[in-house]
């Protein structure tokens, strides 16, 4: 599939940071309604671990010169499946999101021989707004995997905790204590294996993904008479909307329906609240087995928005 006449493209350095970045927040304000993406994850997006902007990346740059697409595969943990994504301006570079998405799928079948497999899964959002690019989608063969929603709710009228259940505490994780990071690990890895998408990481892969972070107080402990069973990892992904993002939130399969999710939440619903921000909110996969909707209810947050995920298995490449 070609591009529109006059339209060219070329791949991304780190001083395309900046035109990149006007890309996103423009892509990301028609999809979503704010921008959602700094300079900071375009560069770390740039430099992440299995990937290589001189193969793995494209920008589009219309007839003057301007930036105005980027597309990439992203793969953090180098196992598992791809995901693709394409950022255009609206209007007319919306054209170019076709060409751009073939190009990425030629990308990954490359890839998918690479690591001597004979295809890889690879996997697109949609948000609402975005019925043109799930059109793109289904016309080279994606088909609907699953869908996402957001929640959220105000800290304005936070309540004051309630008691916790009998035999549980909280507390945040143990930065300087690694049997302590290693049993947080164990508990998410362990929490989510009942769930469709799982990929375990190895602890020392996902220790290194997480690097040095200064919110730990945010990362919390749940223990039941003294044994940690759940996990709530924060994330500062909406930190620029004045919000507190829960990443994840694993109980053991055992102490579940016992309220130590909810405590979990509460808790850090306070936090947040402490560090002025006026928000909370988190991601839900509608195909997790646990049925969370009704535990996040319960603690006051409310859905605001979808986002579909499409899904296609592209063939290793010279298969």
């Amino acid at each position: 599939m070609t591009l529109p006449a006059g339209w060219t493209t070329r791949r991304p350095t780190l001083d395309d940071v900046p035109a990149i970045l006007a890309v996103v927040h423009a892509a990301d304000t028609f999809a979503i309604g704010h921008p959602d993406f700094d300079a900071e994850d375009v560069a770390a997006s740039l430099t992440a671990p299995f990937f290589d902007p001189t193969r793995d990346s494209w920008l589009a740059v219309d007839p003057d010169g301007t930036v105005v697409g980027w597309a990439t595969v992203d793969n953090p943990t180098g196992v598992g499946r791809e995901f693709v994504e394409v950022h255009v301006y609206p209007g007319s570079a919306a054209a170019l999101r076709a060409p751009l998405l073939a190009r990425q799928l030629d990308r990954v079948a490359e890839r998918a021989a690479e690591r001597g497999l004979p295809a890889l899964t690879v996997r697109c959002a949609v948000f609402a707004p975005e019925r043109n690019w799930e059109r793109d989608l289904r016309a080279v063969g994606f088909s609907l995997a699953k869908r996402y929603v957001r929640m959220r709710r105000t800290l304005a009228d936070l309540p004051v905790e309630p008691p916790l259940p009998p035999g549980v505490t909280i507390r945040p994780v143990r930065p300087d204590d690694e049997t302590d990071l290693r049993e947080f690990h164990r508990i998410h890895d362990t929490a989510f294996r009942d769930t469709p998408d799982h990929e375990p990481v190895s602890y020392e892969r996902w220790r290194a993904r997480i690097g040095d972070l200064t919110a730990w107080d945010e990362w919390l402990v749940a223990e039941v008479d003294g044994v940690p069973v759940g996990a709530l990892q924060s994330s500062d992904q909406a930190l620029d909307q004045q919000q507190g993002w829960v990443k994840s939130l694993s109980v053991l399969p055992a102490y579940r329906r016992r309220g130590v999710g909810a405590a979990l939440l509460r808790r850090a619903f306070a936090r947040y609240a402490e560090k002025g921000r006026a928000a909370a909110g988190l991601g839900v996969d509608l195909t997790n087995p646990t049925m969370p909707l009704s535990l996040y209810r319960s603690v006051g947050l409310r859905e605001t928005r979808w986002i579909d995920m499409y899904e296609l298995s592209v063939p290793a490449a010279g298969v």
